[in-house]
């Protein structure tokens, strides 16, 4: 399948690369620079622009099948209130439809959308904007992000994920759309798996699962 991925410098969208370049997937990436992508393989097309230029969304799009969508702030970010992923994610649906491109995979946080409710009361009320306020902030754009990909006519899964851990692989990753089972992490490998997994895989198109191991 022709992919294109956004995001794929950053701790899980490295991850997400190389798996899809592992199940063979032909991928394109826009990078700001391209010298932070150490895998080079000739089903990997880079190219270097600004995910907030439409015009350069549109040429990465071209001929492409599917787009994986793990866009970040750079780690933790710097606390403030930022809408740089729901703007990112609203110049990539629209071309997405432009192009009839269906399929969408994309990443969100646990505590965005409903999933607030598979949240302690603990958590939501003293420590998230208390103790996290840099998550908090994230949270935020995730929640403006998500009714942006919901309300378009692609085929979407949203990909809502706990504390992400570079530890072993365990296996298996456990998707939940009520918070039944939702553990407080998973591993990279794991949720890199799921990401590209679904890009083969109908049981979570219009969905938007917590994951975690």
């Amino acid at each position: 399948m022709k992919v294109s991925i956004f995001g794929a410098t950053g701790f899980s969208g490295q991850a997400i690369l190389a798996d899809s370049i592992k199940q063979g997937h032909e991928v394109t990436i826009l990078v700001r620079d391209a010298s932070k992508i150490p895998i080079k393989h000739q089903n990997l097309t880079i190219v270097e622009g600004n995910v907030l230029n439409p015009q350069t969304v549109a040429s990465v799009l071209h001929h492409q099948e599917a787009v994986i969508q793990c866009l970040g702030v750079g780690g933790k970010g710097d606390g403030k209130p930022t809408t740089f992923i729901s703007d990112a994610t609203k110049i990539i649906v629209n071309e997405m439809q432009n192009q009839k491109i269906k399929r969408l995979i994309a990443m969100s946080n646990v505590g965005a959308g409903n999933s607030i409710a598979f949240q302690p009361w603990f958590f939501t009320k003293i420590i998230l904007p208390y103790f996290m306020k840099w998550l908090k902030v994230i949270i935020e754009d995730k929640n403006r992000m998500e009714p942006i990909i919901m309300n378009s006519n692609l085929d979407w899964t949203i990909v809502r994920c706990p504390n992400i851990v570079d530890k072993p692989a365990k296996g298996r990753c456990n998707a939940t759309l009520d918070g039944k089972g939702l553990k407080l992490s998973i591993t990279l490998s794991d949720l890199s798996k799921f990401m590209v997994d679904q890009l083969k895989q109908t049981a979570f198109i219009k969905q938007a699962p917590s994951v975690s191991n």
